[in-house]
């Protein structure tokens, strides 16, 4: 898979992450692209250590599915980060 093939498989795969996740977790188009990335290089990580193979094919369902866990990981630990930062009015 090229590179701009793996940044379009972040960006999509961050963005159904958040579509997945309950809840508001803020960030852009830029952070979602951040997150998907590393979310799918730790899905991409994580696929290699359990079944001996990570992502390949851009179309591949397994690339994909590894992508979009990995990118849920990295924005639960996102919203962990970042979710005391918030202003609360009241």
């Amino acid at each position: 898979m090229g590179f701009f093939g793996f940044l379009l498989l972040g960006l999509l795969a961050g963005a159904i992450a958040k579509l997945i996740l309950p809840g508001r977790q803020g960030g852009g188009w830029f952070v979602t692209l951040l997150l998907g990335v590393v979310g799918a290089l730790l899905g991409g990580w994580i696929g290699g250590l359990i079944f001996g193979e990570g992502l390949t094919e851009f179309f591949a369902i397994r690339t994909w599915l590894l992508a979009i866990g990995g990118s849920i990981i990295v924005l639960l630990i996102y919203g962990l980060a970042t979710g005391g930062r918030r202003a609360h009015h009241g």
